[in-house]
């Protein structure tokens, strides 16, 4: 709060000043002014061809493809995790998916 307080009614000629010294060459402000243009990103896009999966039993399939790409050094581990968790979480909605039909189809045989 306090630093609030000492900046309020100055965040424009500090943005000006900051401008002035990317322009004159100034490394650090020039860094400072293009993070706020574009900020950095905290993560990519990942090109891995993933084997479809189409059922839960697909899984292990992929994991193994991702397994096997962190080996070859196409993906990083935490790029692999990160994949990992996409994976889970797609053969869970697909085992809900499941289950749903399942029991609807066991509510209509009770109910003939």
């Amino acid at each position: 709060m306090a630093v609030e307080a000492l900046l309020d009614g100055e965040a424009e000629a500090i943005t000006r000043k900051a401008i002035e010294l990317a322009k004159g060459g100034d490394l650090t402000a020039l860094r400072l002014c293009l993070d706020r243009i574009a900020s950095p990103r905290k993560d990519r896009p990942v090109l891995f061809g993933l084997p479809p999966i189409t059922s839960p039993a697909n899984a292990a399939q992929a994991s193994a493809a991702l397994v096997a790409a962190v080996v070859a050094g196409d993906l990083t581990p935490s790029e692999a995790s990160e994949l990992g968790k996409l994976i889970e979480a797609y053969v869970k909605a697909l085992e809900a998916t499941e289950f749903a039909e399942r029991l609807a189809k066991l509510e209509r045989m009770a109910n003939r």
